[in-house]
């Protein structure tokens, strides 16, 4: 969807946002066995940190590699454009979640000796919630989001040219 540089970097700004936000909430609900209003405080001071390590892995790296796999499994302009996103959005899934859990592990669960299995329990409690939402919450809300600030724009300029 993105077409420039500047829209990719509002994108990823916005899907990020939204993912952090929705994990952070998801994490801090589980290790406080419920969420709380104190837990959703608890969670958006977290955010500060992990947003931007969340913004920089995704943007710079992982959003390199994901297209590349995922237009292995699927054609752009061949298949149908759902499975094309979905396909994009599962594999930025598979490389994120373990990535962001690794982070979440080392910052905030201090493991010490027991941090491979501390990170792969955070890794299989944090996949399916990220897969889920990224592709029935996340991705369309931000899709519609960018949308509607790139369309309007667009449709502005288009008017004002006239």
């Amino acid at each position: 969807m993105p077409k420039t540089k500047f829209q990719e970097v509002i994108y990823g700004l916005l899907m990020t946002f939204f993912m952090v936000a929705a994990m952070e909430l998801y994490n801090t609900g589980l290790r406080m066995r419920g969420l709380t209003n104190a837990g959703i405080l608890y969670a958006f001071r977290e955010m500060v940190i992990i947003y931007p390590i969340c913004f920089v892995t995704g943007f710079f790296f992982i959003e390199r590699i994901a297209p590349k796999i995922a237009f292995r499994l699927v054609t752009p302009g061949e298949d149908k454009p759902i499975f094309v996103t979905l396909a994009r959005a599962s594999v930025t899934v598979a490389f994120m979640c373990p990535i962001m859990s690794f982070w979440a592990t080392v910052i905030f669960k201090h493991p010490g000796v027991e941090f491979i299995p501390v990170w792969l329990q955070t890794f299989v409690c944090n996949f399916p919630m990220a897969f889920f939402w990224q592709i029935f919450f996340c991705g369309p809300l931000v899709r519609f989001i960018f949308r509607m600030i790139f369309e309007r724009k667009s449709r502005t300029e288009v008017c004002t040219a006239e």
